[in-house]
C-alpha cells in the first residue's frame, strides 16, 4: 500500500521536456556555430581533450536529480502496517440556510458562504464523526446522507445555493423536522446534534414549536447566526449584471438578522447559539458542544501506517547533482587510453 502526500508537485514534470528541448536546441545550435566558424575534423584536431559523450552525461545527471527532487516533494509514503482502529464519535447534521436572505453581504463574503467557511472548517476538526448536510429555504431538502467521508461532504457543501430549492422563504422548522424523520432515530443510543447555520429569518413561524421534535428523537440543537443586527441588501446576478433584490414598491429589501429565535430554538433544543459573524468563534463553540459529547462506537476501521520515503529520492538526488559538478567535459586520461566510448583519436 502507498499513498502520494503532495501530489500537485508532480506537475513540474513539464519542466523536464522543456529542459530537454532547450538542450537539444542547444546542441543543435553549437553545431550550427562551428561549422560556421571551420570544418568539425579541423576543430576536433584544435580541442583534442573535448569529450562528445560527457556533456550528455552531465546533462542526465543533472535531469535526473531534477526528477529525483520533484519526487521527493510529491513524498511518496509506503504502509508498512495495518491495524484495527475503532471509530467513536457523534451524529452530527448541518442544516444550512440558502435561502436569498443569505446572499446578503453584511458579513463578508455574503451570509451564505460564511456559513460554508464554518462548516468546513469544522469538518477539518471532527475524527469519526458522521455527518449529513440539509438545505432548506421554503422547504428542505436532504443534500447528503450520513457519512464519514468528510472529503464527499465538503465537495456537497460547496455545491450549496439558493438555486437548490425553487420554494422561496425561510422554513426552519422544515429543517428540524427533516433531520428528526431522515437523520436521526430515537431509540438508536448516539449521541445526535442538529447545526442549524441561517440568519433567523423564519416566515412560518413554527420553528419554536418544532424545535420540541429535538426531545422526542433526543437530538440537540445547536443554532449560528450569520448576519448583523443592521443588515443589509440581498445582491443578486442577472444577465451577468449585479442587481438587487426589491419589493413590490420597488424599494431595495433590507435583510436583517433575527437572533431571537435562533436563541429560543437552541434553548428548547438544549442545545446553545453563537453569533456566527467571526468563523473561529463559531467552529470554537460548535466545537466545544461536540467535545462535551458523549462519544458511542461505530464500528472498526483498517489503519496503515504509512512511512515517509521522500528522503531516499532527496538523497539519490544530491549524489546526482553532486556527480555532475565531479565530472568534466574534458576526456579522462585513462578512459580515453581504454577509449569505452568509441571516440575517435584526432591527434594525429
Amino acid at each position: 500500500m502507498y499513498e502520494l502526500e503532495k501530489k500537485l508537485y508532480f506537475y513540474a514534470l513539464v519542466l523536464v521536456p522543456a529542459f530537454l528541448g532547450l538542450w537539444v536546441y542547444n546542441r543543435y545550435w553549437r553545431r550550427r556555430k562551428q561549422q560556421e566558424f571551420g570544418q568539425p575534423d579541423k576543430i576536433s584536431y584544435l580541442s583534442p581533450d573535448r569529450s562528445t559523450f560527457k556533456p550528455a552525461l552531465k546533462f542526465g545527471l543533472s535531469l535526473l536529480g531534477i526528477v529525483l527532487l520533484i519526487i521527493a516533494l510529491v513524498n511518496p509514503k509506503i504502509g508498512t502496517t495495518t491495524e484495527k482502529v475503532k471509530t467513536r464519535g457523534v451524529d452530527l447534521v448541518f442544516a444550512i440556510d440558502v435561502s436569498k436572505s443569505m446572499l446578503a453581504n453584511d458579513v463578508a463574503p455574503n451570509r451564505l458562504e460564511k456559513s460554508k467557511q464554518i462548516v468546513s472548517q469544522l469538518i477539518n476538526r471532527l475524527s469519526g464523526d458522521r455527518i449529513g448536510l440539509i438545505a432548506y429555504s421554503g422547504s428542505a431538502f436532504p443534500v447528503l446522507p450520513m457519512t464519514s467521508d468528510y472529503g464527499v461532504a465538503k465537495m456537497f457543501l460547496q455545491s450549496m445555493s439558493p438555486e437548490m430549492i425553487s420554494a422561496q422563504g425561510t422554513s426552519i422548522d422544515l429543517a428540524i423536522q427533516l433531520a428528526a424523520a431522515r437523520y436521526f432515530n430515537e431509540k438508536d443510543k448516539t449521541s445526535k446534534i442538529l447545526v442549524i447555520l441561517s440568519d433567523g429569518e423564519d416566515h412560518s413561524n413554527n420553528a419554536v414549536a418544532a424545535a420540541e421534535i429535538a426531545k422526542e428523537v433526543k437530538m440537540r440543537i445547536v443554532t449560528v447566526g450569520i448576519g448583523t443586527e443592521e443588515g443589509g441588501p440581498i445582491k443578486l446576478m442577472e444577465n451577468g449584471s449585479v442587481q438587487y433584490l426589491r419589493d413590490s414598491n420597488n424599494e431595495v429589501v433590507r435583510t436583517k438578522r433575527n437572533s431571537k429565535i435562533l436563541e429560543e430554538v437552541a434553548q428548547i433544543g438544549n442545545g446553545g447559539y453563537v453569533d456566527g459573524n467571526t468563523t473561529k468563534t463559531a467552529v470554537d463553540f460548535v466545537k466545544k458542544q461536540l467535545d462535551n459529547s458523549e462519544k458511542t462506537e461505530f464500528g472498526e476501521s483498517l489503519l496503515a501506517d504509512y512511512q515517509s520515503q521522500f528522503q531516499w529520492f532527496l538523497g539519490f538526488a544530491f549524489v546526482a547533482l553532486f556527480l555532475d559538478l565531479l565530472i568534466r567535459e574534458r576526456r579522462t586520461a585513462w578512459l580515453r587510453k581504454l577509449n569505452l566510448f568509441n571516440e575517435k583519436n584526432e591527434t594525429k
